[in-house]
This record gives C-alpha cells, sequence and structure tokens, in this order.
C-alpha cells in the first residue's frame, strides 16, 4: 500500500485577528512601478529665455542635440511650431515616459496675434485623441499624450506681463495647468525679483488668469511637507536659472553659471528657485495629472459630448461611407463596362454567324 504524502501546510501571513487588505497600497505601487508614469509638459515663451536649457536641467538629459537657432530674418514670417520629444527616464527602478512640447517661433514674428492658435489646436487635439481612445473597443493600452502642465516662460527685462502673455494665458487656462516660470533670474536683483513676481502675480489676478495652485497639504500630514508646500506656494512665480555646465566652486562640482565676479549656482535655493520648481513638479505631478483629468479633460469632454460625440469619430464614420459610396459607385461603372463589352460580343457573334450563313447559301 502506497504511502500517503502530506497534505502541504498553508500558513497565514499575517498575525491572527488581521485581514491584511492593508497591503492593497504595496499592491498598487508594485503594479504602478511595473507599468511606468507618463507625463507630458509643454513649455512656451519667446526665443532666448532659456527654456530648451531649464527643461535639460530638470531632467538631466539632453533633449535638444541637433537644435538649429533661425536668424532674424528667418524669424519674421515664422510660424509657432510643434515639437514634441519623448524620452524614457529610469530612476531606482521606477519608469517615466516624459515627453516635452516645445513650441519654437511663439512670438519672434512681427505680428504675434494669431502666433498661439497652434498651440491651442495641438492641446484640443490631444483631448481628441484621447476621446477618441476611450470610446474606442481597446481600451487596454491607451497612450495619455494629454498636456499636463505648462510652463509659461516671462520675460525678465520687462515690468510685468506682456499684452501676449495676457492673451495666451487667458486663452489656455481652462485647457491646461499654467505654471509662471521667470527665466533668467540672475539678471535681476532679489529685491527687482521680488517686486516682478508681486506685480506679475497682481496682473494674473486683475486679467483672472487661472494658474496652476498647488493643494494644500493634508493635515496628517508631517510638519515638514507642510512648511514645504508653504514655501512653494509662496514662490510663484518661479524665478529660475538653468545651466549644464558643471563649474568648481568651493571646492566641489556644481552646475552653474560662472561670471566675473562669482559663480551662480542652479541648485543653490538662495540664488533662485530652481530646487523648488522641481520639487514643485515631482512631489505635485499626480495632482497635475489628476487636475487634467477631472477638471480639464472633463470639460473638453462634456462640451464635446454636447456637440454629438467626437468630432474625430464623426469625421472617420463620414470618410468610410464616402469611400464605400465611391466603391458601390465604381462597381456600378465595372458592372456596366462588362454588360457593354457582354452585348458587343454578342453582336460581333451574331454578325459572324449571318456572314457565314450568307456565305455558305452562295456556295450552294
Amino acid at each position: 500500500m502506497a504511502k500517503q504524502q502530506p497534505a502541504e501546510k498553508f500558513t497565514n501571513p499575517e498575525t491572527p485577528g488581521y485581514v491584511g487588505f492593508a497591503n492593497l497600497p504595496n499592491q498598487v505601487h508594485r503594479k504602478s512601478v511595473k507599468k511606468g508614469f507618463e507625463f507630458t509638459l509643454m513649455v512656451v515663451g519667446e526665443s532666448g529665455l532659456g527654456k530648451s536649457t531649464l527643461i535639460n536641467s530638470l531632467f538631466l538629459t539632453d533633449l535638444y542635440p541637433e537644435r538649429i537657432i533661425p536668424g532674424a530674418a528667418e524669424k519674421i514670417e515664422r510660424t509657432v511650431q510643434i515639437e514634441a520629444s519623448t524620452v524614457e527616464i529610469e530612476e531606482r527602478g521606477v519608469k517615466l515616459r516624459l515627453t516635452v512640447v516645445d513650441t519654437p517661433g511663439y512670438g519672434d514674428a512681427i505680428n504675434c496675434r494669431d502666433c498661439f492658435r497652434t498651440i491651442i489646436s495641438y492641446i484640443d487635439e490631444q483631448f481628441e485623441r484621447y476621446l477618441h481612445d476611450e470610446s474606442g473597443l481597446n481600451r487596454r493600452h491607451i497612450v495619455d499624450n494629454r498636456v499636463h502642465c505648462c510652463f509659461y516662460f516671462i520675460s525678465p527685462f520687462g515690468h510685468g506681463l506682456k499684452p501676449l502673455d495676457v492673451e495666451f494665458m487667458k486663452a489656455i487656462h481652462n485647457k491646461v495647468n499654467i505654471v509662471p516660470v521667470i527665466a533668467k533670474a540672475d539678471t535681476l536683483t532679489l529685491k527687482e525679483r521680488e517686486r516682478l513676481k508681486k506685480r506679475i502675480l497682481d496682473e494674473i489676478e486683475e486679467h483672472s488668469i487661472k494658474i496652476y495652485h498647488l493643494p494644500d497639504a493634508e493635515s496628517d500630514e508631517d510638519e515638514d511637507f507642510k512648511e514645504q508646500t508653504r514655501l512653494l506656494k509662496t514662490s510663484i512665480p518661479f524665478c529660475v536659472v538653468g545651466s549644464n555646465q558643471l563649474i568648481e566652486a568651493k571646492g566641489k562640482k556644481v552646475r552653474g553659471r560662472l561670471y566675473p565676479w562669482g559663480v551662480v549656482e542652479v541648485e543653490n535655493p538662495e540664488h533662485n528657485d530652481f530646487l523648488k520648481l522641481r520639487t514643485m513638479l515631482i512631489t505635485h505631478m499626480q495632482d497635475l495629472q489628476e487636475v487634467t483629468q477631472d477638471l480639464h479633460y472633463e470639460n473638453f469632454r462634456s462640451e464635446r459630448l454636447k456637440k454629438g460625440g467626437s468630432r474625430k469619430v464623426e469625421d472617420e464614420d463620414a470618410n468610410k461611407d464616402q469611400i464605400l459610396l465611391e466603391k458601390e459607385a465604381e462597381l456600378r461603372r465595372m458592372q456596366e463596362m462588362i454588360a457593354r463589352m457582354q452585348a458587343q460580343m454578342q453582336m460581333q457573334r451574331q454578325g459572324g454567324e449571318g456572314d457565314s450563313a450568307v456565305a455558305h447559301g452562295h456556295k450552294v
């Protein structure tokens, strides 16, 4: 008689009286890390404000290795272009698919009246594409290219916002999260920075422009995080300096800009708000995505559904109907041609039989 194998013993991984669903966040965390994250950042501002340098500084990558800067003559009639660069960044096992949308040509032409129409069209197209994919049959692998955040670069050489700045931000503030950034902050003294920040915030409020507001820290958060959130809120608009050069300062290598009077360190919070801007973007990346989904995209979706669904879906259906009609018309033409050819062959056959009959009669 065969010896019976003992049953494998299953041990409870949790302590008695503990169900275990408190580990659900860990499961979500593992799944999210495995899937990776997607984020789309748009940068808008006049040429020469250091947009590309700042983006490369933020993510320690080179997104624009072969950029060609056009001359003044080329800029006269230049239109705004959209350049989307996607890079896969991995840090400690966490993958981020970052898409940076640049807008070369913005504010360069003599007449800038309609220079931001291309940008608005691009934002709407990404919403339209997401709505179309979401309404389709295969919703498992939807790529999210919606613009989650827009860094709007403001020139430090003026006395606040220009008319173009006001009109552009008013045109997009219901479509995307705007984060105002004062570029090339090393051209301003500390007093000039504070004065310019206050002036810009006053003008934003005066023109009822909706910029991205950081959410308040929860009551159960630690005091350090609450203080960090408070400092980030008071730093808007962020005065930043970008640089990809490593310079030796005080016996260590730092990224910064070397001047005859000293070094401006990019990652020194006493010199500029670069670290604060990066902290804001990283710590509130999820909130930027949620505001895009729950506010901007839902507004777009409800407006589109009121008008009768997705415009692209309607266009595609109309195109399919048109193609079917054209195919049917072509099929009818082919059938008519075949019928004519058959009739001609029948007539030729009948004519040939008649001629042979006549010839036979003569022979008799």
